[in-house]
């Protein structure tokens, strides 16, 4: 579980941290899914976001070899909570997961409300995205 006081909130600053997990799919060969983690990354740093930078790390388990892959696709998002660049990230997540559809998946949490982003229809995921930013956005 990664709760760390850094990823946490601060309505008072008006500053929302998003924690993003991406999960590539397994049988995805190491070097091309860190060329894709680098573009999401590269993409969600084109936004208006405050700040980017690694999420908190895991520790992998007994007897895995090589990387965790949600160690190595954790990042911290820090953006402003008006404005609509929470709105802009989500969508940008969306179109990544739409650009590359194999078996990635990609987490976000928000003061510890998590919604996951993987093989769901267009439709359901467009459901469930739009409530999830509801809730963090109050609209």
């Amino acid at each position: 579980m990664r709760d760390d006081a850094s990823i946490r909130s601060s309505q008072a600053d008006g500053v929302v941290n998003v924690l993003l997990v991406l999960e590539l799919d397994p049988e995805l060969d190491p070097e091309a899914g860190e060329r894709l983690m680098q573009r999401l990354r590269a993409e969600i740093a084109e936004l208006d976001v405050e700040s980017l930078r690694p999420g908190p790390a895991t520790t992998a388990p007994d007897g895995a070899k090589g990387t965790d892959p949600l160690t190595l696709g954790a990042v911290v998002v820090a953006l402003s909570a008006s404005g609509g660049v929470f709105t802009a990230l989500v969508e940008t997540l969306r179109d990544w997961l739409g650009r590359h559809s194999a078996r990635h998946r990609i987490s976000l949490t928000i003061d510890g409300d998590t919604l996951e982003l993987e093989r769901a229809s267009a439709a359901e995921r467009r459901d469930l995205v739009d409530a999830y930013i509801r809730r963090h956005t109050g609209s």
